[in-house]
């Protein structure tokens, strides 16, 4: 009997290209390519010849094959460390029909981290969901099982199948999801290079997400550093000024498809007054706007950004009264948060036609988008969305671009900093374990010297004490030093772990089974006795 490990094609793995990380980030495009996953199979063949095999031969050789597949799959899990990975779509990828489907409403982001971290191969996770892009962060047990664990469970709550989201799907790894998502934060992966928009996007995911199982050391300090990151480079480099934010963007964009003679009478409608619809609001009366109508749930909202809005006539007006608030307007940008699109071609079909110009405008940065996309079909409507946007930003770009690679030194210092704290993590577990294994043989033989010799005053044991937890702070002091991240002492993570496993088998301190291996196994009960 013999044991050969072939390869078996199945499933879909996305091989990611993108251009060298030296190119401004404004210019790298990410590429999904559809492949094929390559799977370790170990098959069991049986080797024949003219003589008849006994019972007890067979027995015999099938115990040992047992044996060696299960080594084979434990090897495969003692060998992988966990990685940090993310897995996503951006405006980079993916046009807006295709994010939309993909994007996870605010109020469902602690259930989507619950349900990544109860896949069997997922142990934290993040997600990061604007109007351009959906980003999942996790830490994986094993990178090709982790990614196909997440790509299902993106078709599942989305609806997409996986075979499309892999057309448009990216993937990176560790050092190059760190960078990713400090580029991301700083506001060097934005469609409007430099926005501040998006670091407090990253911050309200840290905000949502603390306290929820599953947001826990390695997302939770990648997260936090990244806000760091952001900030520091929008401090150092300028990058923010002189620079638009999507919001900022958008009205620029009403403002050039408009004609110059009617900017004085055009009717303005603005539909959601959270956190957007406030910044077009703001946008508005910097361009000169004095009055417009708010379409929002709640009054409460408006009636603080017409506190902060002076010689501006805001007009309130509910939901209900929507499109009768549309009828009577000439631009209508949309910004909420709703699952569905406010306005469908069979309504905006039978709103009045404009008489001071021939279509109606709408400009929609909402992701779902709030017009649906059939108004477009209409002679009467010019529908504008978010990929729209992009002949507006080219503005000031050539010195944010110079920004940008002042930007690019800090995040290479900073992506070299999280990933020696991310590393040192990995020889917490040896730490801890040769620091007990040091002090039960410490206690022990304290007891047992204690009790040699007999009548000792306080004192003097407080000395023998303080002795042995000298002599082993000072025995540890060595190894301890060879297992941590240290600039100063020039070690290779490499070496670091090499010492690591070093240490675990001249102390006995590994497990039989590898600690990857018993957490997965640990999550696949857990699922198996969920009702």
């Amino acid at each position: 009997m013999v044991v050969s490990c072939g390869l078996s094609n199945s499933g879909i793995v996305h091989h990611i290209a993108y251009a060298p990380s030296h190119l401004p980030v404004g210019v790298r495009r990410l590429i999904s390519v559809k492949g094929s996953v390559v799977n370790p199979r170990c098959e069991v063949a049986l080797e024949r010849n003219d003589d008849a095999r006994s019972p007890l031969t067979v027995t015999s050789s099938s115990v040992s094959a047992l044996e060696a597949l299960k080594t084979s799959a434990a090897d495969r899990y003692t060998k992988e460390r966990s990685s940090v990975m993310v897995i996503g779509i951006s405006f980079h990828t993916a046009p807006v029909d295709i994010r939309e489907k993909l994007s996870i409403p605010e109020a469902q982001l602690p259930q989507a981290i619950s349900e990544l971290c109860a896949l069997n191969h997922i142990e934290e996770a993040a997600v990061l969901s604007t109007c351009n892009r959906m980003e999942i962060y996790v830490v994986a047990l094993s990178q090709h099982r982790g990614v196909k664990e997440v790509t299902e469970w993106m078709s599942k709550v989305s609806g997409v199948p996986v075979s499309e989201i892999s057309q448009h799907q990216f993937l990176l790894h560790n050092k190059d999801a760190t960078k990713h998502l400090f580029e991301v934060s700083a506001g060097l992966d934005s469609l409007v290079l430099g926005e501040g928009q998006i670091l407090s996007q990253v911050k309200h995911v840290v905000k949502v997400a603390q306290g929820v199982p599953g947001f826990d050391r390695k997302i939770s300090g990648l997260f936090k550093h990244a806000i760091t990151v952001g900030k520091r480079v929008r401090t150092e480099t300028k990058i923010s000024s002189g620079s638009v934010s999507v919001s900022s963007a958008a009205v620029e964009l009403a403002q050039m498809k408009l004609p110059e003679s009617s900017y004085d009478s055009v009717r303005v409608l603005v539909v959601g007054a959270g956190k957007m619809g406030k910044l077009v609001i703001k946008h508005l009366v910097a361009k000169g706007c004095t009055k417009m109508v708010v379409v929002n749930r709640t009054e409460d909202k408006v009636n603080t950004i017409r506190d902060e809005c002076n010689d501006v006539e805001i007009v309130y007006q509910p939901f209900s009264e929507l499109l009768s608030c549309a009828s009577e307007s000439d631009v209508i940008f949309t910004c909420t948060a709703s699952e569905t699109p406010l306005f469908f071609k069979e309504q905006v079909e039978t709103i009045p036609t404009l008489t001071s110009q021939s279509q109606r405008m709408f400009v929609d940065i909402s992701v779902p988008r709030n017009v649906d996309s059939h108004v477009s079909d209409l002679e009467t409507a010019r529908v504008y969305n978010v990929d729209d946007l992009k002949e507006v930003v080219e503005a000031n770009k050539e010195d944010r671009l110079r920004k940008a690679k002042e930007a690019q030194l800090i995040i290479s210092e900073e992506v070299h900093e999280f990933e020696a704290w991310k590393d040192s993590l990995e020889t917490v577990p040896t730490l801890k374990k040769l620091r007990a294994y040091a002090e039960r043989i410490r206690a022990s033989e304290f007891e047992k010297c204690v009790e040699k010799m007999g009548d000792l005053t306080k004192k003097q044991k407080v000395a023998i004490h303080g002795l042995s937890k000298g002599i082993v702070n000072r025995l540890l002091e060595g190894p301890m030093q060879h297992l941590r991240s240290d600039e100063n002492e020039g070690r290779t993570l490499d070496e670091i772990l090499e010492n690591m496993h070093t240490l675990n088998r001249i102390f006995g301190l590994d497990t039989e089974i590898s600690i990857l291996e018993e957490k997965i196994r640990s999550k696949m009960e857990k699922a198996k006795n969920l009702p």
